[in-house]
């Protein structure tokens, strides 16, 4: 999906409520203190390896190094380069400052149950993007259910929370703020 598709899936979703949860998980994923700390993990049979590109890329143009994901894999291969050999015990050595993002479209084995819980315990912050897993998202600071009969895929959620990562907050101009004065000091405008 390209910059273009986001941009028509956001004019789509305007009015439904997903583009802000969509950056308030965005929002979530920049709080990670250092490069290195955001770390994103799957299930078994299906990495992340998608939103790991994506969100390597919105660092990288956006000037957020702590952006730059890790991508943790259940078997890597040992000849594997360094940054594709990061195995589970990576999450074992999670702690205060990292993020832990699991990413399930469906739901999440006991293993990796046990080691998001251990992270949070350890003070990572664990943020989900799961398909309705009330386990993961009991366990995450933060979670986006993804519902299979919403008005977005798993993978087109995926992207707006790359690009919701990446959007540096907007400042509000002088019209926003006097808008803001004259709505509170006159009420809300009332049309007949």
């Amino acid at each position: 999906m390209d910059a273009g598709s986001v941009a028509f899936l956001r004019e789509v979703l305007a009015e439904t409520g997903w583009l802000e949860r969509t950056r308030e998980l965005g929002t979530a994923l920049r709080a990670t203190r250092s490069p290195g700390g955001l770390l994103l993990v799957g299930t078994p049979g299906d990495e992340p390896w998608h939103l790991t590109a994506h969100l390597g890329d919105e660092a990288r143009l956006a000037g957020l190094p702590q952006l730059a994901p890790t991508l943790v894999r259940w078997s890597p291969p040992a000849q594997a380069p360094a940054h594709l050999r990061v195995g589970l015990d990576r999450i074992e050595r999670a702690g205060r400052g990292e993020t832990l993002f699991v990413v399930a479209e469906r739901q999440a084995p006991v293993p990796l149950l046990e080691r998001v819980d251990d992270a949070r315990r350890t003070g990572a912050t664990i943020l989900a993007l799961e398909s309705g897993d009330p386990e993961l998202a009991g366990l995450a600071h933060d979670a986006l259910a993804i519902p299979s009969d919403g008005p977005v895929s798993f993978d087109g959620a995926q992207h707006l929370v790359s690009a919701a990562a990446a959007e540096l907050p907007r400042r509000p101009g002088l019209r926003d703020r006097l808008a803001r004065l004259l709505e509170r000091v006159s009420g809300p405008q009332v049309v007949d």
